[in-house]
């Protein structure tokens, strides 16, 4: 059998607030989720995203520290449209998250954004820019 992505996992040091990030990108996590110490939503296509608590972690593999400096993961949201970039990039910022890189409209096609999510992985919101008039 040959091995198939399935899982992006992430720590979570305020299951709570990455719970509250992500559903406002629209991810679905169950009723109740800020009290588990792990939490799974489906992605489009079959994948999970995974949230632990550092404590969960912990409870296999005492040693585990959170690693220091920058995000070490990056996750990337498609939108609808270049407006929708902008929205969801103004909406998250608004809820108190840092805007990293502010809307622009990439060179390779695309209006890009990133936000952190509370634990400082960067998340990208990108959308295709419509083709240039000829």
């Amino acid at each position: 059998m040959t091995p198939r992505f399935a899982v992006i996992g992430v720590v979570a040091s305020d299951l709570a607030a990455s719970l509250a990030f992500y559903r406002r990108l629209g991810l679905v996590f169950p009723d109740g989720a800020e009290d588990q110490p792990h939490v799974e939503a489906e992605l489009p296509g079959g994948p999970v995203l995974a949230l632990d608590t550092e404590d969960t972690v912990r409870s296999f593999h005492p040693g585990w520290r959170p690693p220091a400096g920058g995000g070490r993961v990056g996750l990337a949201f498609r939108c609808g449209s270049p407006a929708e970039v902008d929205a969801l990039y103004e909406d998250l910022v608004s809820a108190g998250h840092h805007g990293e890189l502010k809307p622009w409209d990439a060179f390779w096609g695309q209006r890009y954004a990133t936000v952190h999510d509370p634990d400082g992985n960067g998340v990208d919101l990108f959308a295709p820019l419509p083709a240039p008039a000829e």
